[in-house]
């Protein structure tokens, strides 16, 4: 209301100095008192009617989508087979595969299950599991939340039972997307500075709980995005198209975490694109097909290797951020439904993009 009166004096102010010509009144300046009072309670009605039209306009406008996606019905089945694995007795063993067979491979022995089941060092990473996710409501409904907005935007998605489990710190299966089943696995989502973990700083920065729906739409999006070829383009597009389905899917999640950098690490993507833009092309490697580049700029560690000074400041998978701005990009000078955009080729998205960073000052 404050930004309203004080929007309704300068419009009067104006007006003393240029005059109501359009309103066919006497200048401003020259009105009674009573008149200018009169004018100013009009003047306010309107200003109060514009701005809540504007406002009311605005969010209109903005929850169109979260509208739909709310009548979207979702009732999302959660089992907690970590429970299930650690309270049983090792009697019990043979019931439990018979239930939940996919989590049993074949050659497995009973005997080293059982040894996971009663070993010391087990029983405490379960109770740490307990102890931060005994409750998973929350990422319940972050769960359904993410798969309405993926149900508006991919209606024939089935919804998967979620499964929560324990598995063996591999971070490359942390959460995985499989149709009929969502697996997450909560020793990974312990908190970055958990005594439990001895893998390296920029994986562990994402061993919070802020990264497992993230981490499990990465890992739906794969399913909707066509395997790139060997080209450095293709395979900065490709997670482009796997970060741009994360933009739709999680609406409220940080750019930081969808992508998993902190947020001294997206600062500095975003104050040095131009100058990373300007390697790749001078450097020609758009339509490179060298392996390595994956390694450097693609794939997880610690930084990317430009092999200059500013390598130890960037953080790694720089081309997936760079592919994501590109399809952005794209998606904004473009309208075209999202399927057909995921159909693209990198060559004709990237061109049809016309993308070009601003040039750092």
């Amino acid at each position: 209301m404050i930004f309203v009166e004080l929007r309704i004096r300068q419009c009067i102010f104006a007006a003393a100095k240029m005059g109501f010509s359009t309103m066919c009144i006497p200048t401003a300046g020259r009105l009674p008192s009573q008149l200018k009072a009169n004018l100013y309670k009009v003047m306010k009605k309107k200003f109060i009617l514009f701005f809540l039209f504007i406002a009311i306009s605005a969010c209109d406008k903005k929850s169109k989508v979260d509208k739909a996606v709310e009548e979207i019905p979702v009732d999302m089945q959660v089992e907690r087979f970590e429970q299930v694995f650690f309270e049983a007795q090792p009697s019990q063993l043979p019931e439990i595969k018979r239930k939940y067979p996919q989590f049993f491979p074949a050659d497995e022995e009973d005997a080293a299950w059982i040894e996971k089941m009663t070993h010391p060092q087990w029983r405490e990473l379960y109770s740490e599991v307990q102890s931060r996710y005994k409750d998973f409501s929350r990422q319940e409904e972050k769960a359904e939340d993410m798969f309405r907005y993926i149900r508006y935007y991919f209606p024939n998605t089935p919804i998967p039972k979620l499964v929560t489990l324990i598995g063996n710190m591999d971070y490359t299966t942390k959460a995985v997307y499989a149709d009929s089943i969502a697996v997450i696995s909560l020793e990974l989502y312990l908190g970055k500075d958990h005594r439990f973990y001895t893998d390296p700083k920029y994986l562990t920065q994402n061993y919070e709980e802020s990264q497992i729906m993230p981490d499990l739409a990465e890992s739906f999006a794969m399913t909707k995005v066509r395997p790139p070829d060997h080209t450095f383009l293709s395979q900065m597009i490709y997670w482009g198209k796997v970060l741009y389905i994360k933009d739709l899917i999680l609406p409220d999640y940080s750019d930081a975490d969808k992508i998993g950098y902190t947020q001294d690490q997206i600062k500095w993507s975003a104050e040095n694109e131009s100058y990373i833009w300007r390697y790749f092309i001078e450097n020609q490697l758009l339509y490179d097909t060298d392996a390595k580049l994956a390694a450097r700029f693609i794939n997880p560690g610690p930084f990317s290797k430009f092999y200059l000074e500013i390598d130890n400041e960037s953080p790694g998978r720089i081309g997936q951020w760079i592919g994501w701005q590109i399809v952005r990009a794209y998606m904004k000078k473009n309208d075209i439904p999202l399927q057909d955009m995921l159909k693209m080729d990198a060559k004709t998205l990237f061109e049809q993009s016309k993308y070009k960073p601003a040039k750092n000052e």
